[in-house]
């Protein structure tokens, strides 16, 4: 259905006949000007992009080094070496058997228990070349990631990972270091060395034992399950490891370490949780198997695979797109040189032609015709090889869904149309209701969607409506139940680090003098002094930030979604605090660049990246080969960090008026149709959610100019019956108090986390009373030392002094 079509077929006809009359000389200015016109959309093919939960094993391992660590490969493989000869004989470590393997390990695992930092370093160091696999005796990267997956098996089965999270918290607690690094004017890759080493280990260990391998042995697989209890458990200082990585994160914010290495440490608690809680394969399996419990009927659909089996919404500009681009322009500037008479049943002048010119041209993005915004006609197919064709069902892809507010809404105000009266939450009673009014509420009942999120909203009320009838609540102590706990004390404080991080990392944000440093790990000591040098250094500093983004993204999508499967109030505490440090208006100013830009930038060096730099001979590198950068066509991590962060905004608005209006406010219309631009189906599918949610507020005049963004979120995102989304009739579009509701909100979520968490918390009028006259009065009470001296004096005054009615008291 095309929304904004007026006569299609009629469009195509008027386009054959202007082609055909323009002169052989405008129709060379035209193909001499095609480049030009096309130039927004030759950079934008449909990205051949699989989103999942990370990208491929080697890109993730070689995104843990900055380029400018590059030396220190070849230092650890020095320090093995040595810590080898000295105990083993002159074999290669591919040589020994697993008996050697296993006592060399624990030789060095004792090394790490020594006084001397000096010596404890040049043991970790050994311990981290084991855990990149021992490149040196490989002769592929197939070799050393299959050394690697053995070695990091081998260090955590001797007891490596306790070791190692015992000498970071040391590290942590290291005042010396911090207070050195506060005073420093400029902090470099040498203050961090021992910091770095540790967590390196610890990344490569987490990420390794993760990859789940089908050739793996069954040991392997028990040690993988074991590893994976133990890291989301409060076996580290009474607290999931994730909860002392948080606690890094703000200790680096709020200036006391500016040393720590925050990339790294972001990855490993990215790592982490993504390992511990599961990533989103697992949370659909944790949804199915919550519904059946709550005796909920299955979802419409796997969300994972219609996403995945979605095209992207309108193809590269065909030939017919750019005649009728510059027939626009014929018709405005030159109408002399088509025959008025032969246009005049067609050439009316659409409304939306001067908006559509015009429209959100701002911040310096250029002035191109935007694909979905164009009147489109009937393009001639574009070739694909049968095996790249997508077969996607017929209809649309969303089963739609209703709410029982819907249903409650649409019978108050059929009963008020048509009878005069209200039943209030009776959602049964049709009687006096037309015919069509019962057909239309058996298909809205039909389609009635309950979600997880009601059921707890609901149970938590009955809980405090009735907390002595009740009962005690069952709770389940997951992974994810375990790590809010660890982190609800300190919440807010982890929400404004990883946003402040963000901030600073953002290709959009400005150099301020107090925003935080966040390149203390990928500076060098001395800084580069020929031009090869400067660029080799431009790359690594925005390949660092572009990382960092990619880490913080993917460790917020990861909790909303974790904590709201777990309980809708874990979701909503942390939503909120999100959204009070100014989360959405970070997101859409992340956005508003050149979005295709950061897409597909180049901020890798392909031959510096582990492990292809340890095992290939390096070629010279150039101004030129630094300048080409790698043949991808996108850059993988810059557009997975784009879906998670709107993801996340999509969460974070979702069903909230007041946060609704705030996309309204910072007029991100404009913003996110600029991200359009793209042509990912999953990307665009949460652009035009976050459009669909504030189509009613934008004016009718923004919906008639964008008929075709209209027409693209009627055919990609799911339908809720009863939403006049299109149209501005909802109810919700009237003034609203926006601080009530959050307000509102605010308490349900302390009196859920003051029930279940606060064990202090005790409501004296619960309390049980002792109604018992002897029991009461056999108590010994401490009365103050000042009372006891002047008790003479209050049995005088509150006593003696005062009449008292017997009969009164008795009766």
């Amino acid at each position: 259905m095309d929304v904004g079509g007026n006569g299609g077929g009629l469009a195509v006809n008027n386009k054959q006949r202007t082609t055909g009359m323009l002169p052989n000389k405008s129709r060379g200015e035209f193909v001499r000007n095609q480049r030009k016109d096309s130039e927004g959309f030759s950079e934008c093919p449909d990205l051949e992009f699989a989103y999942s939960d990370t990208d491929k094993w080697t890109a993730e391992l070689s995104e843990l080094y900055s380029y400018t660590e590059g030396p220190e490969f070849s230092l650890n493989r020095k320090c093995f070496e040595e810590e080898f000869r000295t105990h083993v004989s002159d074999k290669k470590w591919t040589e020994l058997d697993a008996a050697q393997h296993r006592a060399h390990a624990m030789r060095l695992l004792d090394g790490l228990e020594v006084i001397a930092r000096e010596r404890r370093l040049k043991v970790a160091r050994a311990i981290l070349y084991m855990a990149q696999g021992t490149f040196a005796e490989c002769t592929s990267e197939a070799e050393v990631q299959h050394w690697m997956r053995y070695n990091v098996f081998l260090l955590l089965d001797v007891g490596t990972f306790t070791a190692l999270v015992e000498l970071l918290n040391m590290e942590i607690d290291n005042s010396a270091a911090c207070s050195s690094a506060v005073r420093k004017p400029a902090i470099s890759l040498a203050d961090s060395t021992d910091l770095r080493v540790l967590l390196n280990i610890m990344y490569l260990m987490v990420e390794t034992i993760q990859q789940d391998d089908p050739a793996d042995r069954p040991e392997w697989r028990s040690t993988r399950e074991t590893f994976k209890a133990e890291l989301g458990s409060p076996l580290y200082n009474n607290e999931p490891m994730s909860v002392m990585l948080f606690g890094m994160v703000t200790k680096f914010c709020s200036g006391h370490a500016p040393h720590f290495p925050m990339k790294k440490v972001l990855l490993l608690l990215w790592k982490s949780i993504l390992f511990t809680l599961g990533g989103f394969e697992q949370l659909q399996g944790i949804k199915v198997r919550k519904r059946q419990e709550l005796g909920l009927p299955p979802l419409p659909e796997d969300s994972i695979r219609v996403v995945r089996s979605m095209r992207a919404a309108s193809p590269p500009a065909s030939a017919s797109d750019l005649i009728e681009q510059q027939q626009k322009r014929a018709r405005r500037e030159h109408k002399s040189l088509i025959k008025q008479d032969n246009l005049d049943a067609f050439n009316e002048k659409d409304p939306r032609e001067d908006e559509d010119d015009n429209d959100d041209n701002d911040n310096s993005i250029e002035a191109e015709p935007f694909p979905l915004e164009r009147d489109e006609v009937m393009p001639p197919p574009i070739p694909h090889p049968p095996s790249e064709r997508v077969s996607f069902p017929k209809g649309l892809p969303w089963a739609p869904k209703v709410r029982e507010k819907d249903i409650e809404n649409f019978l108050e105000s059929s009963r008020s149309k048509f009878i005069g009266y209200t039943l209030g939450n009776d959602t049964d009673t049709v009687v006096g209701l037309p015919r069509p009014i019962h057909e239309s509420i058996k298909t809205l009942k039909q389609h009635k969607y309950v979600s997880i999120a009601e059921i707890q909203i609901s149970k938590e009320d009955e809980y405090q409506k009735t907390p002595l009838s009740g009962g005690e609540e069952d709770v389940e102590m997951c992974a994810t139940e375990l790590l809010y706990q660890g982190i609800l004390p300190s919440l807010p404080q982890y929400m404004i680090a990883l946003l402040k991080i963000l901030l600073a990392a953002a290709p959009t944000s400005k150099a301020k003098t107090d925003s935080i440093n966040i390149l203390a790990d990928v500076l060098p000591e001395e800084m580069p002094t020929t031009v090869l040098q400067s660029m080799k250094l431009g790359v690594d500093v925005n390949r660092h930030k572009e990382i960092i983004v990619k880490a913080i993204s993917a460790i917020l999508l990861l909790l909303l979604k974790h904590f709201k499967l777990n309980h809708i109030y874990q979701f909503e505490y942390m939503a909120q605090h999100l959204v009070f440090a100014n989360c959405i208006p970070l997101i859409l100013k992340f956005f508003n660049q050149n979005i295709m830009s950061y897409i597909t930038a180049k901020n890798s060096i392909s031959v510096l990246d582990f492990p292809y730099c340890v095992v290939h001979e390096l070629p010279e590198l150039t101004a030129e080969s630094l300048e080409a950068g790698d043949n991808n066509q996108f850059c993988w991590r810059n557009l997975f960090s784009c879906i998670n962060l709107l993801r996340i905004l999509n969460k974070l608005t979702k069903w909230k008026h007041s946060r609704t209006m705030m996309l309204v406010v910072f007029k991100s219309a404009p913003i996110l149709k600029r991200a359009l631009k793209v042509k990912q189906a999953m990307m665009q599918l949460y652009v035009l959610k976050l459009l669909k949610v504030q189509t009613k507020y934008l004016g009718r005049q923004w919906r008639k100019s964008n008929m075709k963004t209209m027409s693209a979120i009627y055919q990609k995102v799911r339908h809720r019956l009863n939403d006049d989304w299109a149209y501005g009739n909802d109810l919700d579009a009237r003034p609203w108090d926006f601080q009530a509701e959050e307000c509102a909100l605010r308490a349900n979520i302390e009196r859920f986390n003051s029930r279940r968490y606060d064990q202090n918390q005790t409501n004296p009028d619960f309390l049980p009373v002792d109604n018992c006259l002897q029991s009461v009065l056999g108590q010994r009470v401490d009365l103050p030392e000042d009372f006891q001296m002047n008790y003479d004096l209050w049995l005088e005054r509150e006593v003696f002094s005062k009449p008292i009615s017997w009969e009164e008291l008795l009766q």
